[in-house]
């Protein structure tokens, strides 16, 4: 195990575009490599990080069950809130160190260890946030940053090298000393990039898809 104890995966949402699949099961919850999204995700994550939280929201109960099956620390209560909520609202802001943040729908190969290591060298920023190539069909918010990985903007719409893959290194306690909650994570970011405590990281997952659709689960899986 590594100096990084804790991560979360962000697991709330209601994956509308997974239908008709998630009428049925919540997405983190849909089949994945004889097993399921969330589960998968989580047991690539315990492979090096003792404490892994899950936030849910859609059919809470559903997943809330399964993750403690597979061996969640907690599960954060999200339903009706914002993707950033839980970093201002609910016990892990007491948290004063960093941890790993994931999203359910990503599904990626992460050297979790040299991650760790690029976030203490560049001297442990509020936030991390872990570039991407850009990938055709999939919207993200570009990455613009100085030589110091420093993030200066994050535009949507303003095409750059990287944007956005969902996993991040930050501390919530840090974060709210900085920051108030807006709600969602551009918010955060914007008023993180403000106070120079917002940076990107010079480490790469070496596999990464991001699984939006029913049909990108389809091809994912082979099936």
């Amino acid at each position: 195990m590594g100096r990084i104890t804790h991560a979360i995966i962000l697991a709330a949402g209601r994956g509308q575009r997974m239908g008709p699949l998630s009428d049925v099961v919540p997405k983190p919850m849909a089949p994945f490599q004889g097993s399921t999204l969330i589960a998968q995700g989580m047991r690539a994550v315990r492979k090096y990080v003792a404490n892994v939280h899950i936030t849910v929201g859609y059919k809470k109960a559903m997943l809330a069950e399964h993750v403690i099956q597979e061996g969640a620390a907690t599960v954060i209560n999200t339903e009706g809130q914002q993707n950033s909520w839980w970093i201002f609202n609910s016990l892990a802001k007491h948290i004063d160190e960093p941890i790993f943040v994931l999203t359910c729908d990503n599904v990626t190969e992460l050297d979790f260890a040299l991650l760790e290591s690029n976030y203490f060298n560049l001297k442990e920023p509020a936030c991390m946030v872990v570039p991407v190539q850009p990938v055709v069909g999939l919207e993200g918010d570009f990455i613009f940053h100085d030589k110091e990985q420093f993030v200066l903007e994050l535009n949507r719409s303003k095409p750059a090298p990287t944007y956005c893959s969902g996993i991040q290194v930050l501390n919530p306690a840090k974060i709210n000393r900085l920051v108030k909650d807006t709600g969602d994570f551009y918010g955060v970011w914007n008023g993180l990039i403000a106070k120079r405590q917002l940076m990107v990281s010079e480490v790469y997952p070496k596999k990464w898809i991001s699984i939006d659709t029913f049909e990108q689960l389809v091809k994912a899986t082979g099936s």
